[in-house]
């Protein structure tokens, strides 16, 4: 008995021996340890970091070499694998998701101080009597002007916890300091900047989405919903500078457009694993005429809706060849607050074509496509895209469509080759036009608070004064310009600007709009649709009942 005690821990050993044998021989391995595991290379890079932790002669921040290698090894990867630090990575995920808790302003330093643009309609500020034009001097009995005052920890001063309240002193021209109280709540963060009827006649509609992120597609749908039941038949989806985001919103939307059982896309990954995405019975417009706007810089998500409206040949594409990426990743957390985003696949469009340009030239050259196009003339003349007939593909309508490196669209608008305008529009989407704006309506706020959005479209227009007032402006801050040459455009920039100041996005974008030339290609094909021009009676085409005369 006493001999056989003595042996349990070595039956037992062979038995957990044994057992890790069959288990090695079955495969009942956790499926992700593969994911995980460690090799020679990988325990030799923790091992030098190691080192230079414990050994190195010098204080080292052993954090920052981790992030310098992480970046140089996905610099030898694909172009859009990248590395999210924890510092901008709260940021980016605030921004997919749609929304934040906050006071509900929109603000720029001005001077000294933190000038308040424009509230959000309904927004906690709104609620609470801020109006724009009010300077923010104290958060309770934080202060929030002076030399030293930094933007970016203004907003952790004006975020919190939903419904906790804020103290917000302000200084308001004509009236002193006032102070209020503002409950925070949920603010949105818009990916659709605009929707409105273009023309009554024409049952034109008009929507534009800034980019993909979590709340797009209900935004998407409650503006669709609004333009139908006022009688839109035709829409214009304007996706021109959307660089894209998350597929799913991209997939209903292109899912309102298609019928049902539609291919819209597939992905492959490096097994060759597809996974296809089809149209399902919830569209809700899928009859109404189509028009999609896109340009150089619509990208990723972007491309997915305009290839699934193309190769399905259910809508016109306007503009310029998109950007060209045809890869999907997927957000990795890396445990220490950072992440990485990992392509993890490529995604087709329904004829299978990738459209993702190519990148083995190195990063470098890849993100300096935009300079290679504007040499080439591409920008200007659809002649001058290039295209291979080894990626020709054809549309079930018949049409002849192209891989490798973005949408071609079926009618081209030309980019203005102006410098000028070049500049108008750096000056208008860089910030610098709204600040010249926010101290024009500075000098008579009570005045523009009064207009409607009708008045002010209808009745408002922008004097020569106030060009050259732009201009002495931008000269101040050494940037010297002659617009002369170009007032009508910025007159409308200006108006479009006072107009975002005072009613927001779609009053932005609809003034913008007048005169754009994608839309106004658009208004005339729908025209010509609708009432096509007469034939014009050739020489020999004499109506019976004037001959002879």
């Amino acid at each position: 008995m006493e001999n056989s005690r003595k042996l349990i821990p070595l039956f037992l050993g062979i038995a957990v021996a044994l057992g890790m044998f069959i288990g090695s021989k079955l495969n009942f391995s956790d499926p992700n340890a593969k994911l995980f595991s460690t090799n020679e290379k990988k325990e030799k890079l923790n091992r030098l970091i190691d080192y230079i932790d414990y050994e190195y002669v010098d204080e080292v921040n052993t954090d920052s070499i981790v992030e310098v290698t992480v970046n140089r090894i996905l610099e030898n990867l694909d172009p859009h694998s990248t590395y999210i630090s924890p510092e901008d990575l709260a940021q980016v995920t605030q921004n997919m998701k749609g929304d934040f808790i906050g006071v509900g302003i929109s603000y720029q330093l001005f001077n000294d101080t933190i000038a308040v643009i424009s509230t959000i309609k309904g927004g906690p500020s709104d609620i609470a009597g801020i109006k724009p034009g009010d300077r923010l001097l104290l958060a309770d009995n934080d202060t929030l002007f002076g030399a030293n005052l930094e933007e970016q920890n203004l907003g952790e001063k004006l975020k919190g916890e939903l419904n906790s309240r804020v103290r917000l002193t302000v200084f308001r021209k004509g009236e002193g300091e006032k102070s209020f109280v503002v409950k925070r709540g949920r603010v949105p963060l818009e990916s659709v900047d605009a929707a409105y009827i273009v023309s009554d006649s024409l049952d034109l509609g008009y929507i534009k989405i800034n980019r993909f992120a979590e709340t797009t597609y209900k935004e998407f749908k409650e503006a669709l919903n609004t333009l139908q039941s006022k009688g839109m038949k035709t829409l214009v989806l304007d996706l021109r500078d959307n660089g894209g985001g998350f597929i799913s919103p991209a997939l209903k939307i292109a899912d309102e457009f298609l019928g049902d059982d539609q291919l819209i896309m597939f992905t492959k990954n490096k097994k060759g694993k597809i996974d296809r995405n089809f149209a399902t019975r919830t569209g809700s417009f899928e009859k109404g005429d189509l028009y999609v706007l896109i340009n150089e810089n619509s990208a990723s998500a972007s491309e997915i809706v305009a290839g699934a409206i193309q190769d399905n040949d259910r809508g016109t594409i306007v503009g310029r060849r998109s950007y060209g990426k045809g890869l999907v990743q997927r957000e990795m957390a890396l445990g220490d607050g950072s992440a990485v985003r990992l392509t993890i696949s490529r995604y087709y469009t329904p004829t299978g074509r990738s459209i993702q340009r190519p990148y083995g030239n190195g990063n470098e050259a890849y993100h300096n496509d935009y300079l290679e196009r504007y040499k080439n003339g591409e920008l200007q003349n659809s002649d001058s895209i290039q295209v291979a007939d080894s990626l020709k593909f054809k549309t079930p309508g018949g049409k002849i469509v192209y891989g490798g490196g973005g949408i071609i669209p079926d009618i081209f608008v030309g980019k203005s080759t102006s410098r000028m305008e070049e500049t108008l529009n750096f000056m208008l989407r860089s910030g610098f036009m709204n600040r010249f704006i926010f101290e024009f309506l500075d000098e008579d706020r009570p005045y523009y608070n009064s207009l409607t959005q009708e008045e002010f479209e209808n009745q408002i227009l922008v004097e020569n004064e106030t060009v050259t007032a732009f201009e002495t402006f931008a000269k101040e801050r050494n940037i010297d310009i002659n617009l002369s040459g170009h007032l009508d455009k910025t007159k409308r920039y200006l108006k479009a600007t006072i107009a975002q100041q005072l009613f927001g996005n779609t009053a932005f974008e609809r003034i913008l709009n007048n005169h754009n030339p994608m839309l106004t290609r658009v208004e005339n094909l729908v025209k010509d649709e609708l009432y096509p021009p007469e034939e014009e009676m050739t020489e020999t085409e004499v109506p019976a009942d004037t001959e002879g005369l």
